[in-house]
């Protein structure tokens, strides 16, 4: 199912073989929610070079809801997407949701954000979901922790998630991939309990949550420090709802093969465009005249047939194709962006190019955020 291929002090590339199709590692999968990346077309996202793309078992649940979409020969067919899928659990809606949220030992009530309906998500229901949209990598249900946690706090939320990850574990009937995630906030000793736990219990692959949910940068560094070196090396290692330029480069470096964040398309709608050499904020009066393309390094759709003025222009006016010549930009940026660290580990040639790529894009704002 994965194999690592080859490895540059921590970073490693590597092949996840999947129902829908072989993925290379380290890859950045873009977020689709509901079912689709907002202002893109699935042709557009493969021509943009995304292999793998991320759904949310909560949010089809309640529209149109799993039953609907396997009736309607599951969510590659739904959504016309014959790459690989991974989905979510829920459990980052534990969260997200958490003002409108209670939740027990057995599973979490929430109040939709649709139309006030009470909602129950428990293991058991989660995977029944993620088996209806026939996910290619399926997660099991847990707690995403609050920041600021207690080491109490912490530790009984872990308790939970390695709990519902057993019956996750026991629940799921399907032929996906099963990842589960470790949790325990930002204390080493919870982390290396849950990671010991999940392996225990067994799963194919390994997800790290609990992250970019407020903490400083500098601890969700120390937290990935300390964990990585204790993860197998035969299994993915997912980062989820992570993150900027910087964020993937870090992690690559320290080991991570996977990555979600809906920062560069949510970005992209925002006027907010990574390139090379740094940010640019199409918004800015100074890029109204601007006939030079995004990114002159870039070879996307929006860089080859498109000016600055003109994305500005479109931004300024609310056009909806901004949003989608931006957004391709984006995601081919960063599509390009693991390409080239993946070449450089192969060559074993990272570490330079790493410290030259956190220089560049020094001044890139974090916001990593999952959906």
């Amino acid at each position: 199912m994965f194999k690592v291929l080859a490895e540059s002090g921590s970073a490693r590339t590597g092949e996840l073989t999947l129902n829908h199709g072989v993925v290379e590692t380290p890859v950045f999968m873009p977020c689709g929610t509901y079912g689709s990346v907002k202002a893109l077309t699935p042709q557009q996202l493969q021509d943009v070079g995304t292999r793998i793309l991320l759904g949310n078992a909560f949010h089809l649940m309640l529209r149109p809801g799993a039953e609907t979409v396997q009736e309607l020969g599951g969510l590659h067919a739904f959504m016309h997407w014959n790459r690989p899928i991974l989905t979510d659990s829920g459990g980052f809606q534990v969260f997200s949701l958490r003002d409108n949220t209670n939740v027990d030992d057995t599973g979490v009530t929430f109040k939709s954000p649709i139309n006030g309906d009470r909602i129950r998500m428990n293991p058991a229901i989660s995977m029944r979901v993620q088996a209806a949209l026939n996910s290619d990598i399926v997660m099991a249900f847990d707690e995403c922790t609050s920041h600021p946690a207690t080491h109490r706090e912490a530790q009984a939320s872990m308790e939970r998630s390695m709990h519902w990850a057993a019956e996750s574990k026991t629940n799921y009937v399907g032929n996906g991939t099963l990842f589960g995630i470790v949790q325990g906030s930002l204390y080493d000793d919870l982390r290396t309990q849950s990671l010991t736990k999940l392996e225990e219990i067994g799963f194919a692959g390994l997800a790290i949550g609990g992250l970019s949910v407020g903490e400083e940068l500098e601890a969700m560094d120390a937290v990935l420090e300390a964990l990585l070196p204790q993860m197998p090396r035969n299994k993915p290692r997912y980062l989820m709802g992570v993150g900027t330029p910087t964020d993937l480069v870090k992690g690559v470096c320290l080991g991570i093969d996977m990555f979600d964040c809906v920062m560069p398309t949510r970005n992209a709608r925002n006027g907010h465009l990574f390139t090379w050499d740094g940010v640019i904020r199409i918004r800015n009066a100074k890029f109204k005249t601007d006939d030079a393309p995004l990114d002159e390094q870039c070879s996307c759709y929006t860089c080859q047939n498109f000016s600055r003025a003109y994305l500005h222009h479109l931004d300024r006016c609310h056009e909806m194709l901004g949003c989608t010549l931006m957004s391709i930009h984006n995601l081919r940026f960063y599509h390009d962006l693991m390409g080239s660290l993946r070449e450089r580990i192969a060559t074993n040639a990272l570490a330079a190019y790493a410290a030259d790529l956190l220089a560049r894009f020094a001044d890139a704002n974090r916001i990593g955020l999952r959906s």
